[in-house]
């Protein structure tokens, strides 16, 4: 319930903008009622991108070293456009933080994050290496990823607005991803 209200607050005015008393409103709480489970702005925003980010590095972490490597790379795309499909609050909660130079998860995009990137990096390139998949970089492959599933919902006023009524963004998106992956990265 607090989550839930810190996550309408933070994305609709960013942390900055973002006050306990329009967090506790959110809650349907008193503000000393919220001081009661979190001591600070920065406790719950804490709190928020720690669960967020563990959300977030989930599909990667489904990628399946045994796997035919173009259907676990697609399934990581299909994960995470639908992560942004559905969640996309929460995306543009962690956008606005890394934006701000990510002051309050540095450490934890420095450690989970940065591992978990280098070992699924260290997959795809064992998979290059096999010929089973084209040689890219495959830490740009991953923020390109990222970029390419993320953008539906971090912009999803502009998408929306450049195609226009009686398009589903996300639907659209996944058939062009399917492609432009299967192609980028066909041995």
């Amino acid at each position: 319930m607090i989550l839930d209200a810190a996550l309408e607050v933070f994305s609709l005015h960013g942390f900055r903008g973002a006050t306990l008393d329009q967090i506790a409103e959110v809650a349907g709480l008193s503000k000393p009622n919220l001081l009661y489970y979190f001591p600070s702005k920065e406790a719950v925003h804490k709190v928020l991108l720690t669960g967020l980010l563990d959300t977030w590095l989930d599909p990667l972490r489904a990628m399946d070293p045994a796997g035919d490597p173009l259907v676990e790379i697609m399934g990581y795309v299909r994960r995470k456009l639908d992560l942004a499909r559905d969640f996309p609050r929460e995306s543009r909660l962690f956008a606005n933080e890394i934006l701000q130079g990510a002051p309050r998860m540095r450490e934890a995009i420095e450690g989970d994050l940065h591992d978990l990137v280098a070992e699924k990096s260290a997959i795809l390139r064992r998979w290059m290496d096999e010929g089973r998949i084209a040689r890219v970089d495959p830490m740009h492959l991953i923020f390109s990823i990222w970029a390419l599933t993320q953008h539906y919902a971090d912009f999803d006023v502009q998408v929306r607005a450049v195609l226009g009524p009686g398009h589903d963004p996300f639907a659209e998106a996944g058939a062009f991803l399917e492609t432009l992956f299967t192609r980028l990265l066909a041995p």
